[in-house]
């Protein structure tokens, strides 16, 4: 169930309805997690058997887990746990990788004959509950969570319909308080209609969503068709065309996955539960760390938390270091899809990394806070992080080594002419503009740090204004039908 289609829009009226007219805890408890149950299987039909299963499994190994007494038995059993979600995952989302591999490998030394593809159908957001499930059972083993009481609670921090799908990856120590809390939503419906529309909770929800929708809808899906004429077929284009699809996509990406975002922390707030921000306007980071402090940060926090830590982290020798920098990114673009052009976007990013971290070790200087402080040192390194920021962006798209390199060499070996490009540009004008005027409101929202609270605090006449002229451009604009989100693949 799409956010961006009118079935969800139905689906969250009711939900939202009867929420306010029965204000009972409890109740609201079980109805969300019947809701969000639905709201799966609604998508995966009988794979939602993945998702109880994993519920199952770790609210009863976090318990035994808690209970035990011995470290060796804690170990097992979350060995258990890791053993039964990773082997789902891998098993449902890398089986035909690696038998595509072993054929390769096959055919190459003659080894008999291929072993045939499963074909499994990937189970939407089966990457990011399961993350969410492990993470409950190692902060358990660590120590530093006590387990959950009853298995709806944990049912629903596991399956809570705005993010389940695709993300953020939220923490049980950050949303199981919440379920103990009063919720906190507009659902006095004895208050005047012009009270509950000014609850700040309700506009500020309501600001997010349709900044969210604007940015996949207006934005997003306009911008693919233009990305997908670049990158389908890449061979033979000149540079200027390579750099340009390269932006294109990276704000599509943006425009799509922080648009689901956006729309995710909206619901949740206006269902009374709070879900850390996911991005940070990334785009305007001044190193590659700071760009993973920036972008999907639910997912950085997470590798940073649960694998490079527990690698070690920095604090071995700076070659270890290095290696694991490389490994969690491996595995961080791993997780985003069994293809080796993801493995190669996240061993890009590694790599970033690395280096930018050896020039810091063997320049102290060059990580002066008043070179990044002046605006000078800010838009230089803005700039040469972008640079290659999107260069990674192309492997992320393309499919195939030989356009992936192709389409690197052109990004790096500049190469145009001008009436070529200018040919280009009017031949994509409109999908263009649409790239150019993100540019300028990214830049405004950069600039105005607290937009969404500044919108949300208008006075209600103005912020009424400001939700129908989105609709009014997301009606007048939109490209036809409910545009899958990207990371729904994921």
């Amino acid at each position: 169930m799409l956010f961006n289609s009118i079935d969800f829009v139905l689906f969250f009226i009711i939900v939202l309805t009867i929420i306010v007219i029965v204000k009972n805890r409890k109740f609201t408890h079980l109805f969300l997690l019947a809701v969000s149950i639905f709201f799966f299987y609604y998508s995966s039909n009988i794979l939602t058997f993945l998702l109880i299963s994993s519920i199952f499994l770790d609210f009863y190994i976090g318990r035994y887990i808690w209970q035990s007494k011995s470290k060796l038995q804690k170990k097992i059993l979350l060995c258990i746990s890791l053993a039964g979600n990773l082997g789902l995952l891998g098993f449902f989302k890398y089986a035909d990788f690696a038998i595509n591999q072993f054929n390769i490998l096959g055919n190459y030394y003659s080894i008999g004959s291929e072993i045939p593809l499963l074909e499994l159908a990937l189970p939407i957001g089966i990457s990011f509950y399961t993350f969410q499930t492990i993470s409950y059972t190692v902060d358990i083993y660590r120590g530093k969570l006590e387990p959950c009481k009853s298995i709806k609670e944990f049912a629903l921090f596991v399956a809570f319909f705005p993010q389940l799908v695709a993300g953020p990856i939220i923490r049980a120590s950050h949303f199981l308080p919440q379920l103990r809390e009063k919720i906190e939503t507009f659902s006095d419906i004895t208050k005047p209609r012009k009270i509950i529309l000014e609850n700040s909770n309700l506009k500020f929800g309501i600001t997010l969503m349709a900044l969210g929708l604007f940015k996949k809808m207006f934005f997003a899906d306009h911008i693919a068709p233009f990305v997908d004429t670049v990158f389908n077929s890449p061979i033979g284009l000149e540079s200027f065309k390579i750099v340009l699809g390269a932006i294109a996509f990276g704000i599509q990406i943006y425009a799509d996955f922080s648009g689901y975002a956006d729309i995710a922390i909206g619901i949740a707030i206006i269902l009374g539960f709070k879900i850390p921000k996911n991005f940070n306007k990334p785009y305007f980071a001044i190193s590659p760390s700071d760009f993973w402090n920036r972008w999907h940060i639910s997912l950085s926090s997470w590798l940073r938390d649960y694998l490079y830590i527990p690698l070690g982290g920095n604090r071995k020798s700076p070659s270890r270091t290095y290696f694991n920098l490389l490994t969690v990114m491996f595995l961080g673009g791993l997780w985003h899809g069994a293809s080796w052009n993801f493995v190669i976007w996240g061993l890009l990013h590694g790599s970033y990394l690395v280096f930018h971290k050896i020039i810091i070790d063997k320049f102290p200087s060059l990580n002066n806070p008043r070179f990044f402080k002046s605006r000078f040192g800010v838009i230089i390194s803005i700039i040469i992080t972008q640079y290659f920021v999107f260069l990674a962006w192309i492997p992320f798209r393309v499919r195939g080594l030989d356009d992936i390199l192709y389409s690197m060499h052109k990004y790096v070996i500049f190469d145009f002419e001008l009436s070529n490009a200018f040919d280009f540009i009017l031949l994509h004008k409109f999908a263009l503009s649409f790239v150019f005027l993100f540019i300028i409101l990214h830049f405004i929202s950069y600039k105005k740090e607290n937009l969404v609270q500044i919108i949300s605090n208008f006075k209600l006449r103005y912020w009424i204004i400001f939700l129908i002229t989105i609709m009014i451009l997301i009606f007048f604009f939109n490209p036809g039908g409910s545009q899958n989100f990207i990371y729904f693949q994921f």
